[in-house]
């Protein structure tokens, strides 16, 4: 198997087997984000990722049970030529449990119902989508490319053609001149969605990440612990998500929280609240992406 650059996959996709439908972020404007920025972004050849696919059988037959497709948006190749490759899996890799792959809010909305229907009936199971925030006005400043309205449209077209649906949210985004708005906003567009599972990481320090800039020049402010808390204490207050599997367990996060929205809502708020008394924060040293 061949791999281009520095591959990326969902913390929960660590043992799957990994092959690059495409290479690199379509995108690859967002300022928060370090990410593919030592490749140029193509889709690659069918028949190579077939390929591939037929020597990771050889090697490990039928112990393969997680399939992740990358890169970075990987659901915005070819209707037909996602279905072939599926096809093979389906065939050869019949005690596989799962396919997931990632998807930008475009990807999805530029796909059909009928293809996305198509898509999971050949084994998609869910679609990883990184809306990182629900407020517009952060959307635009970190050049996410997309609206909230878009983001909550996909999330609710994947559900209703049957496909999981992964969000990814990034505190601190808002920096603390819009933490409130971040937090609010966020916590409307995953009581819009629903999600299956949700998962917020922490805005770091990275060099190769453009807000870098911004934060080193003193335009945009990094929240401290104590901000990030109030962050989150003020979404899972706004929140209404019920069944949504909540995760905020990331290496880059300050602590640890985890739950089941609308349940565990009182129990994590008391522990963020503990936490926040006690100073029982990550070692910064100990962060990383």
């Amino acid at each position: 198997m061949k791999y281009v650059g520095t591959v990326y996959r969902p913390p929960s996709e660590a043992r799957s087997l990994i092959i690059q439908m495409t290479v690199g972020c379509a995108h690859n404007s967002c300022t928060f984000c370090s990410m593919y920025k030592d490749k140029k972004f193509y889709v690659r050849d069918t028949d190579e990722v077939i390929d591939e696919f037929r020597e990771a059988y050889e090697y490990y037959g039928d112990t393969v049970k997680r399939i992740f497709l990358a890169d970075g948006d990987a659901l915005g190749v070819d209707t037909k030529e996602l279905l072939k490759v599926l096809d093979y899996i389906k065939t050869h890799f019949k005690h596989a449990e799962r396919v997931t792959v990632y998807g930008t809010p475009h990807d999805v909305l530029e796909k059909s119902e009928e293809e996305l229907t198509s898509l999971r009936e050949a084994g998609i199971e869910m679609v990883y989508m990184g809306a990182e925030s629900g407020d517009d006005i952060v959307l635009k400043n970190i050049n996410k490319g997309v609206t909230s309205d878009e983001i909550i449209r996909a999330g609710l077209k994947l559900k209703k053609c049957g496909i999981k649906v992964s969000i990814t949210l990034i505190s601190g985004l808002g920096s603390s001149a819009r933490l409130k708005e971040h937090a609010i906003n966020t916590a409307k567009l995953i009581s819009a969605i629903k999600p299956e599972y949700v998962g917020f990481l922490t805005l770091m320090l990275d060099d190769a990440a453009p807000i870098t800039k911004q934060i080193k020049r003193g335009d945009f402010k990094l929240l401290t612990p104590d901000e990030i808390v109030e962050e989150m204490r003020l979404l899972l207050t706004n929140v209404d998500a019920e069944g949504t599997v909540f995760r905020s367990n990331h290496a880059s996060n300050y602590m640890s929280l985890k739950g089941t929205l609308n349940r565990n809502k009182d129990r994590m708020l008391k522990q963020l609240e503990k936490v926040k008394e006690n100073s029982m924060y990550k070692h910064e040293s100990l962060r990383m992406l």
